[in-house]
């Protein structure tokens, strides 16, 4: 057997652990050959959890961490004092080379800061953004920044286009995607100071496919496959999506059970529905991958069922297997 991917898991972070983070590392180890899982958290829960499940034990093992970093605490001050803490042991493991990758559904403030503070950025890299793949009509867009830089500057903006660049060819398979700065019109003079400011940079950069600004309208129709923004921006577009995402099947479902005519269509469109929502669904790509790091770390919901904390640990077998930090070092160093 080939070298395995190692990958901690935060098995106390999120609303939904221990239960959906110790079902979703035994379903991606069952998928996946080339896994190896380290679930981090209080032993006892998390062996009384494992009981349940038939798995390969020389493939996920326990590493007792006695502290929880919980939603509400201060980031900075949990990842200095909670030195015991899943999300700090965690990180260290990918800080001392013992792991390959970090996933988490827990506190979102304290992954950041901890991607930054204790596994490190790669050289030449500024800022390390949050890049999830949101659903399009022609598959999936790159929003790169959705929250961990809400204060960025103009190169910082152009280093996300390159670190994107990079994501999408090597994990999506898209051969010089296009990149479109998030602008409140498609004229070249529109937009805040920092976009004004971005936008000639991002059009004279020769490693990347700049084709312009993007409108909030413009993303779900996969106009870009690179969707560039400061994290204060992509958040709200993010959870914007997700709103609407929401509403709509609920919209959706209720009018199909209205009345009788309705009841029957949909029994008749049930499974061709289901198929086109599922297309539409965030968690089937796992989480949004911190890129410009010099390991992985994986940032889930916090809502996170077992099926996206699987699909999270999965998506860092491609992350590694591709190199993608390699990469992205050598496209920052580009001059």
């Amino acid at each position: 057997m080939s070298e395995l991917i190692r990958v901690a898991v935060d098995a106390m972070g999120g609303d939904n652990a221990p239960v959906a983070t110790v079902k979703g590392a035994v379903e991606a180890v069952a998928e996946s050959n080339a896994l190896k899982v380290f679930l981090v958290g209080k032993k006892e829960v998390l062996e009384k959890e494992l009981s349940a499940y038939s798995y390969d034990k020389d493939r996920i093992e326990i590493v007792n961490a006695t502290e929880v970093i919980e939603m509400a605490e201060p980031p900075v001050l949990a990842i200095r004092t909670k030195k015991d803490s899943s999300i700090v042991k965690a990180m260290y493991m990918v800080n001392h080379g013992e792991a390959d990758a970090y996933v988490s559904a827990g506190s979102t403030g304290a992954t950041l800061v901890g991607g930054q503070i204790i596994v490190g950025r790669l050289k030449g890299v500024d800022r390390a953004p949050l890049a999830p793949l949101i659903p399009t009509e022609k598959g999936n867009s790159l929003l790169i920044d959705c929250g961990a830089n809400v204060d960025a500057r103009a190169n910082h903006l152009v280093q996300f286009a390159k670190m994107g660049t990079v994501y999408m060819e090597n994990i999506m398979g898209i051969k010089n995607p296009t990149v479109a700065i998030v602008n409140i019109g498609a004229e070249e003079e529109k937009g805040n100071a920092l976009v004004k400011e971005t936008f000639p940079l991002l059009k004279n950069c020769p490693d990347i496919n700049f084709i312009g600004s993007i409108e909030a309208r413009d993303i779900p129709s996969g106009y870009a496959d690179i969707i560039v923004c400061e994290a204060f921006t992509g958040n709200v577009i993010l959870k914007m999506y997700e709103g609407v995402a929401k509403s709509l099947v609920n919209v959706i479902k209720k009018g199909l059970m209205s009345s009788l005519k309705s009841k029957i269509g949909a029994l008749l469109i049930k499974d061709d529905l289901k198929k086109t929502l599922g297309n539409y669904s965030l968690e089937k790509h796992g989480g949004a991958p911190m890129l410009g790091l010099k390991g992985l770390v994986v940032k889930t919901h916090g809502s996170s069922s077992d099926i996206e904390i699987k699909n999270s640990i999965l998506q860092c077998v491609t992350f590694t297997e591709q190199k993608i930090s390699e990469k992205i070092s050598a496209k920052i160093s580009q001059v």
